[in-house]
């Protein structure tokens, strides 16, 4: 079959056209205005981004783009083996290199440790320090042992190479099944067994019984390489003393300014209001930047010892091989069906490798915990038991990369469903349709309460896109001929979002994030300025944020400016991650922006001398009377009086116009949902995997802006593909990474990212202040199963199913050549 044989899907069936979206069961331009309560002319319009002009002229401005007065550049001297005792760190030849200004160990600094904790008894959870500075050990090849402060970045590297250290090298810990072995390397004295979590979330009654009774039982094991989140901007920090202020300023680049605040001000031991922490714009996050890093805290200190400003940035090196990394983790997954395909019980072994150290706050539980308690995934499941493991290893520290283990869970149970297909002799997407959840709200075994969705209606329009262009046919005839290896997989999943205050403490956090707060102020032009504690770093919050308030209050989004990431103007916040910047943060902005509507109201029924209730927003940037539409006050008249003339404001307001709100998420949380549906084709000459199509059906509720949610998802799929076919760091037996460079780390390039097709279905969200529910996840969630599916049905004649990834075209061309 020839490549004119395949299906032609430039002009897609009508009912699965992408370019219409589908919403609330109606198809509509992205850029119609709609109405409902919810909505009015700004909210659900793709209009110019507000970002774009300043960061596509080059006005943007990063870490690396800051320069200060008398600056000075650091770097760090890094741990060159993976497990070891420091016996001996001589920077004397460090400090004599021209150009060098100081150089700090760990006693020079004097810094206190990074601790993150579950409230868990010791036999669920065991904390351990990482400390700023490594001290007596080191747990990974690049650890940071030593900083060295120079006039330049060149005197920093060769002030590096001058110092001497000594180790007393132990055994490497390189894999999570060396780490439970017998006679293991100890990588924690407080953890003997190299074990931080060990929780078992659920054991349901009835989970043998189904065992035992089942007509079909299943079992899997499926595993997800070790990943970068690699953003575009690597980490970094500039940090200068303010004598005169008595202040130590930070500017870096994370997703999380008030805890970096927080952990900086604990470490150096000061109160945390002579901390303050800014973050200019910001090139990706991702989760690796939700966490608090060890290097903005040494940075600092040492600016504050130097009293001049210090920056440092990671070159990539430093990125791929000591920053945080994710990923990697086995899931052995048995499930009981009956014979007409129902799921009666799902047991589940989770196992992380977490690395060195706990990441803060969330710390190694981040990862199982997540698994655990969301691991049933859109499926009625009658019985559970799971076990989730943290294990430590000596390799980079794993933090939050986005999707957090739903990426995994969702690649395990979707192979279950597969598996059971087969052994049912079913069709796989007929197995999830008898399974999939279609009554909300709906509490699972898991105790989770999933949000009214359209789960079952995105797998069926994902399915009918696929079958109307013909995929099928073009499958079975590649078959047929024996000349074209095609395969068609699907992953149905949900993603929980907006994690509010009472989710996240079901995990036994000591550090709970949650809620999020927002003041709105309004000048005396009539425009506005809105605080967020959430942190844009690619989302567009600029734009989105402001077409909430325009609606809210009847504006123009060119009359708003947003305003995030300084921890002096915000009064908290807990940033940007799981998807909570729309649903948390831009529902405390709408109720912000609501309280001040009702002060610009109370004051103009008082200008106008009539009763508060017959005035209303006008829609157009004022208040008219109600009774008779031709008396009318515009915002900035409001704004003058309370501004310039508050002696004529009502006696019970204060002056100026400004009104905060806070927002936290009931329960737990809200669920968007999506189905993705891959064709693939297996190359029998190399093994390499081409995606010839990819489908998405998602439903993030109300959508503010469907161009920025696309953007949203096509860039989450392209991380999924990027987990489920090419990327990986792998290590040797003395825990050396394999990935110091793009030539060692491989990265798809546009080339091998498809075209995506997008519908959107629409389910509001009865709790958000928008409707909205998060977006951010979603995308990278559901790509590694389902390229995975895709590539075990493109395989199937073989007789070899892969449940791994990333899938390496060497073990593709081993099953197609009958040597696996």
């Amino acid at each position: 079959m020839t490549t004119t044989d395949l299906p032609d899907h430039s002009v897609p069936h009508e009912a699965a056209d992408p370019d219409r979206p589908v919403h609330g069961g109606h198809e509509h331009s992205p850029d119609e205005p709609r109405f409902d309560g919810r909505r009015g002319r700004w909210v659900g319009a793709s209009v110019p981004r507000r970002e774009d002009p300043r960061l596509l002229t080059g006005r943007g401005r990063f870490v690396d783009d800051i320069a200060l007065p008398g600056m000075l550049h650091a770097g760090f001297v890094r741990a060159t083996v993976a497990h070891a005792h420091l016996t001996a760190l001589d920077l004397s030849a460090t400090r004599a290199v021209p150009g060098v200004v100081a150089a700090f160990d760990a006693a020079d600094l004097a810094l206190g440790d990074i601790v993150a904790i579950l409230d868990r008894p010791a036999e669920e959870f065991t904390p351990t320090a990482m400390p700023v500075l490594a001290r007596s050990k080191v747990r990974f090849v690049g650890e940071p042992l030593a900083l060295v402060v120079a006039s330049d970045p060149y005197a920093v590297e060769d002030g590096i190479e001058a110092a001497q250290v000594s180790y007393d090298v132990l055994d490497a810990v390189t894999s999570a099944e060396g780490a439970l072995a017998a006679g293991a390397a100890v990588v924690h004295e407080e953890a003997p067994d190299n074990v931080l979590l060990d929780v078992s979330m659920f054991d349901t009654p009835g989970v043998d019984e189904a065992f035992a009774d089942a007509d079909v039982t299943v079992e899997v094991t499926t595993r997800s390489g070790r990943q970068n989140a690699l953003p575009l901007e690597t980490r970094g920090a500039v940090a200068a003393w303010d004598a005169r202020d008595d202040q130590l300023l930070v500017q870096t680049c994370t997703q999380v300014p008030h805890q970096v605040r927080t952990v900086l001000a604990r470490s150096l031991g000061i109160p945390e209001r002579t901390v303050r922490v800014t973050v200019p714009d910001m090139g990706g996050g991702f989760g690796q930047k939700c966490v608090v890093g060890r290097e903005e805290i040494a940075v600092a200190a040492a600016a504050r010892r130097l009293d001049r400003p210090v920056k440092w940035i990671e070159d990539r090196r430093e990125a791929l091989t000591a920053g945080f990394l994710a990923r990697e983790q086995t899931y052995r997954t048995r499930a009981a069906f009956d014979a007409d395909g129902h799921i009666t019980a799902l047991d589940v072994d989770v196992v992380c490798d977490m690395g060195a150290y706990s990441c803060y706050p969330f710390t190694a539980g981040i990862e199982p915990l997540m698994a655990s308690a969301e691991m049933p995934s859109v499926y009625r499941v009658p019985a559970y038991r799971v076990r989730g493991r943290a294990i430590t290893s000596t390799k980079a520290p794993t933090a939050p990369y986005r999707g957090v283990s739903r990426p995994q869970y969702v690649m395990a149970i979707e192979r279950v469903m597969e598996r059971a297909a087969r052994a049912l002799d079913l069709d796989p997407v007929e197995v999830r349709r008898r399974n999939v959840i279609t009554e909300f709200p709906y509490t699972g075994i898991n105790g989770v309460t999933y949000d009214p969705g359209t789960y079952r209606e995105s797998l069926d329009l994902a399915e009918a896109t696929i079958r109307e262009e013909g995929w099928y046919e073009a499958r079975e005839r590649g078959r047929q001929d024996g000349g074209r290896h095609l395969g068609i997989g699907f992953c149905c999943f949900s993603e929980r979002t907006g994690y509010g205050s009472e989710a996240f403490a079901k995990r036994k956090m000591t550090v709970v994030p949650g809620f999020d707060i927002s003041e709105i102020r309004m000048d005396t032009t009539g425009s506005v300025v809105v605080t967020s504690g959430t942190m844009n770093h690619g989302q567009s919050h600029e734009t989105t944020f402001a077409q909430i308030v325009a609606d809210r209050l009847g504006l123009d989004p060119e009359h708003v400016k947003l305003r995030q990431g300084d921890t002096e103007r915000i009064s908290y916040g807990w940033g940007t991650f799981a998807s909570r910047s729309v649903t948390i943060g831009g529902s405390a902005v709408a109720l912000a922006s609501e309280r001040l509507g009702e002060l610009l109201c109370r004051i103009a029924a008082h200008l106008l001398e009539t009763r508060p209730e017959n005035v209303a927003l006008d829609g157009d940037g004022g208040v008219v009377q109600l009774d008779d539409p031709s008396r009318r006050l515009p915002f900035a008249d409001i704004a003058d009086v309370a501004h310039l003339r508050a002696h004529l404001l009502p006696k019970d307001v204060d002056p100026t116009l400004t009104a905060t709100a806070s927002f936290d998420v009931p329960g737990d949380g809200t669920f968007s949902n999506a189905t993705h549906a891959v064709v693939v084709e297996a190359d029998p000459g190399t093994g390499q995997v081409r995606i010839l199509r990819y489908v998405c059906v998602e439903d993030c509720g109300v959508v503010v802006h469907p161009q920025v949610v696309e953007g949203q998802c096509r860039g989450g799929i392209a991380q999924g593909i990027a987990g489920a076919l090419f990327e990986e760091v792998t290590y040797d037996a003395q825990g050396e990474p394999s990935a110091a460079s793009f030539i060692d780390y491989l990265v798809p390039t546009a080339t091998e990212i498809p075209d995506v097709s997008i519908a959107h279905l629409e389910t509001p969200c009865a709790f958000t202040a928008n409707g909205a529910k998060g977006a951010g996840e979603g995308g990278t969630i559901g790509a590694p199963a389902a390229v995975l599916n895709a590539v075990n049905d493109a395989l199937r004649h073989t007789g070899v199913e892969l449940d791994t990834t990333p899938i390496h075209p060497g073990t593709v061309l081993d099953a197609l050549e009958g040597t696996s």
